[in-house]
């Protein structure tokens, strides 16, 4: 059955038990992906079959070329959706999700958008777009946005609230400077009245979830008889921390289990230098011993002993503790392991010019000042050099999609030859080519992946 309002109650599935016509418009999120979906709009969706916050439901914008596919998805179905929750156990359940009231997508009328966003009633604009830093790609969003505030300050209107939930540390202070820097570049008065009334909190959100893939959809009307263009399916965690400092009220997002706290960034630390940088530590290795899938990889125990040697002995010692964080570092294997996520090895290691700086090398330079060990994390980055040469341990071509592919893989197909050239980007990599406690593990590893493969040397790399 096509999902949709009209057959909302004949579907066999758990489905939103509040009048969807009484919602209103208080967020606009840029960037409605899977993760917006998995994360954002079902706590929002929490919220609403509680019974509260009917003013705060979600128009969602796209910016970009690709954005009319989610546009004509949802609009499609009234844009309902469906979040299916993966078990380990291969319980499934999903669930259809109301909490997305609209979607615009901007390049058919930027104006009505702008107006949308300048409207007494948006009280928060939210972001999932980047994982890189906010910079000139995102223009638009910058376009739209600080035009929308200027009209509020021409009309005596509150600011909203921006509220990054990027997956970068400090990512309410990146997005500050980003607007107000935008802002500043063409009306000065503007730039004050956003420093003066508009709030950047930072947050942090965790849930892991893959792309749609065919087998999702077909799954979703084999098993349960649901027709949905564009479905998503996660894992059973969630989480979200939030820096408390809105600029004209919030949802009251805890009672649909957010944290909200004066200071986010020791649970950024966690989870950039836990489960990301964990990925990080996976998927390259994984890769070249021909592993596919992430948990077929996490649940090998050679590479599953890495990742709690990389999180224990030198990720660990770097964060500063917060409530949860030993059950949150215990539960990251398991989550890892999961085999009805299906997350692919090739999707981690993407992007990864913009994720090592991001979220490995910050554990690096704090062990390095600390005089920390550094072994595991220097063969994470060797892995990734031996990776980013594009082809396989059996001489396949490996697709390395990265914004700097194009002089990153020359430059680790030198290192043949010349061991540390991927080093020696320093846009990347900073002066780690100076550090001999750095240098030297890195080495070693790289020549053992040229000399013996990635299982022989995470082999070693173990051995006391």
């Amino acid at each position: 059955m096509k999902l949709n309002a009209r057959n909302l109650h004949s579907l066999q599935i758990p489905t939103p038990d509040y009048d969807r016509s009484r919602i209103k418009t208080g967020i606009v999120h840029f960037g409605v992906g899977g993760f917006h979906r998995a994360h954002q709009a079902m706590y929002v969706d929490r919220l609403l079959s509680q019974g509260i916050a009917r003013r705060w439901g979600i128009c969602g914008v796209g910016v970009l070329p690709r954005d009319r596919r989610m546009r004509d998805a949802l609009r499609d179905q009234d844009h309902l959706y469906t979040l299916t929750v993966a078990h380990p156990d291969g319980t499934r359940e999903p669930r259809v999700i109301g909490s997305i009231v609209d979607f615009r997508y901007a390049p058919d009328d930027p104006d009505s958008v702008i107006e949308l966003l300048a409207d007494r009633s948006v009280r928060m604009i939210t972001l999932t777009i980047t994982e890189g830093g906010y910079n000139e790609p995102l223009s638009e969003v910058f376009a739209l946005v600080t035009e929308a505030l200027n009209r509020r300050r021409l009309r005596g209107l509150k600011s909203p609230t921006i509220l990054s939930c990027d997956n970068i540390a400090g990512n309410g202070r990146i997005a500050r400077h980003a607007f107000t820097a935008y802002a500043e570049e063409s009306n000065s008065a503007l730039a004050q009245w956003m420093d003066e009334n508009t709030r950047f909190p930072n947050s942090m959100v965790d849930r892991i979830t893959p792309a749609t893939t065919p087998d999702v959809l077909e799954s979703l009307t084999a098993e349960f008889g649901v027709e949905d263009a564009w479905p998503v399916i996660t894992e059973p965690f969630a989480m979200w921390a939030v820096e408390d400092d809105f600029a004209d009220g919030r949802p009251p997002l805890d009672r649909a289990g957010v944290t909200f706290t004066d200071d986010v960034s020791p649970y950024e630390a966690m989870k950039l230098r836990l489960l990301n940088a964990s990925h990080q530590g996976l998927c390259y290795f994984a890769y070249l011993a021909g592993y596919r899938l992430v948990h077929d990889a996490a649940r090998d125990p050679l590479f599953a002993e890495l990742l709690w040697c990389y999180m224990d002995s030198e990720a660990t010692p770097t964060l500063t503790p917060v409530p949860g964080l030993q059950e949150f570092k215990d539960g990251l294997l398991p989550r890892f392991a999961n085999a009805h996520i299906r997350d692919t090895v090739a999707r981690l290691c993407a992007e990864s010019s913009d994720r090592i700086p991001k979220w490995l090398l910050p554990v690096v330079r704090d062990n390095l000042r600390s005089g920390g060990p550094v072994r595991y994390s220097a063969a994470i980055v060797a892995s990734w050099a031996r990776y980013a040469e594009g082809i396989d341990e059996e001489g396949r071509p490996i697709d390395v999609v990265d914004p700097q592919a194009d002089s990153l893989i020359p430059i680790a197909r030198s290192q043949r030859t010349h061991g540390s050239a991927f080093l020696t980007n320093r846009s990347i990599f900073g002066n780690l080519i100076e550090e001999p406690r750095f240098v030297e593990p890195y080495l070693w590893t790289l020549d053992s992946l040229h000399r013996h493969g990635a299982r022989a040397t995470v082999e070693s790399l173990l051995r006391p």
